[in-house]
């Protein structure tokens, strides 16, 4: 097996395009909402394509290098994960020749894209389905569904359920995956907009699709295709089992984003639990899955992480410098680095505000300082990962170890100061070593084996050693 070696490398910058930029008006639909209104769970606010390519060089002046798009096929929701049609871009959010041009003026920024692939279920407008509908069990696609009974009927809530939706949604037919026809047009569907241009797929609620047989020949479509293309599976939980040559390249690390959340936001987890957390974590993997998962602290599916915080900047910037500072591809949720607010669904995804005077300035340059830091420490991206014992209850240590230099981020996740004598023996760091904090910009030495640190509540140092200077 053979991960893209570009994805350790990538930050991401998901866009769930209804919201993000609107750069056609003419496209949009006719009962669009204002922009930047309360968001509702059928409302559209008229964001598209061209919105996102206008906005390229924003994301690179970010240091972004990577975009994961919500769904673009045609389909009847602003989230679109009900597809009515796999090979036609959703008028709403413009035409093929407009993707065309998002790919390529992504690609000549250095931008790669990620679409997201809706391959369990469909909507009821998708082309088998109203035959089904409309022809009942005379219909050759009867097989494509799970059809418990006929005749079939979809738009009447009070039926009963006579076919498999997803979550006994009636509105999300599930695709029978069994089916070789299914599959086929399915593994079409994967291999055509590879050859569009794009960089990879993120798969939704793959484990839906509970057959490795459909996700190893998923992959070998998509790697013949193109080898250096991203298989990224949309899973909650530690599941080492859908990585690997039969299934995905990497995970949304939502596990890693929970366990912060307890550490940092609700106190639910002491820092020793989240230093237990981070071991089974690291060991459940491979090392080339590990450093491919996508890292984010927030998705159209979580309440935004300003809202979760309250606003509290101590703990914002510490969660933003441990998601930097771990293996992986980090990602950052598209008006998240401007302090955005949102609580759930539909609420966590507002339009994005291009007003500047609204933004917080100092969040975003934060969240920049960081990306840059990461682009220029090659620890940070492909460095070996060491937990270092540290006496004081509170105090986390990670270190990224690479072939000439380590990183170590230290931080406090209490409400107290802490004076902190860390070991640093395990990182071969010899008496009288300099060792500067990136962030802050101050110097300190090891002195008996150790580094004295002054941690205030919710801080994080990031602290790299510099090789031959004692």
């Amino acid at each position: 097996m053979s991960v893209p070696g570009w994805v350790q490398d990538a930050v991401f910058y998901q866009i769930f395009p209804d919201r993000f930029a609107n750069g056609d008006p003419t496209n949009d639909p006719s009962n669009r909402q204002p922009w930047g209104e309360k968001p509702t769970i059928w409302g559209f606010q008229g964001g598209d394509l061209q919105g996102v390519s206008q906005r390229l060089d924003y994301l690179v002046d970010l240091g972004i290098n990577a975009i994961y798009l919500n769904p673009i096929f045609q389909a009847t929701s602003n989230h679109r994960y009900n597809t009515s049609d796999y090979y036609r871009i959703d008028p709403g959010l413009g035409s093929m020749a407009d993707f065309k041009t998002l790919v390529h003026e992504a690609h000549q920024r250095g931008l790669r894209i990620l679409l997201d692939g809706v391959f369990n279920h469909c909507g009821r407008g998708f082309f088998a389905f109203n035959d089904v509908m409309e022809n009942q069990e005379h219909s050759p696609y009867c097989d494509w569904f799970h059809i418990k009974q006929f005749p079939l009927e979809a738009y009447h809530p009070g039926d009963a359920e006579n076919y498999l939706g997803w979550w006994k949604y009636k509105s999300l037919p599930k695709f029978n995956t069994d089916n070789p026809r299914v599959r086929r047009f399915i593994f079409d569907v994967a291999r055509y907009w590879i050859d569009q241009g794009i960089d990879g797929w993120r798969l939704d609620v793959p484990n839906e699709i509970d057959n490795d047989g459909f996700w190893a020949e998923f992959r070998q479509v998509v790697k013949q295709a193109n080898p250096e293309a991203y298989l990224l599976g949309e899973i909650w939980d530690i599941a080492p089992r859908w990585v690997g040559p039969d299934h995905f390249d990497g995970l949304m690390n939502y596990p890693l984003r929970d366990a912060l959340i307890q550490l940092i936001s609700t106190g639910s987890k002491s820092a020793q639990d989240f230093k237990d957390f981070l071991g089974s974590l690291l060991g459940a993997y491979p090392r080339e899955n590990t450093y491919a998962h996508y890292l984010a602290l927030g998705s159209h599916d979580t309440p935004r992480l300003a809202t979760l915080l309250k606003g509290d900047r101590r703990k914002l910037e510490l969660l933003y410098l441990i998601l930097f500072s771990y293996p992986g591809a980090p990602a950052i949720y598209y008006g998240d680095e401007i302090g955005l607010e949102g609580r759930k669904d539909p609420d966590s995804r507002r339009a994005f505000t291009w007003d500047e005077s609204t933004w917080d300035h100092d969040l975003r340059n934060y969240i920049r300082q960081l990306i840059q830091l990461r682009r220029e420490t090659a620890e940070l991206r492909s460095g070996e990962v060491r937990l270092l014992s540290c006496e004081a209850a509170g105090v986390v240590a990670l270190a990224r170890q690479g072939l000439h230099s380590t990183s170590l981020l230290v931080f406090n996740a209490t409400e107290e100061s802490l004076d902190v004598r860390l070991p640093v023996v395990a990182l071969d760091w010899p008496e009288g070593q300099v060792v500067d904090e990136l962030i802050h910009h101050t110097r300190l030495l090891v002195s008996d084996g150790k580094l004295g640190l002054h941690l205030t509540p919710f801080q994080g140092l990031l602290l790299r050693n510099r090789p031959g200077m004692g």
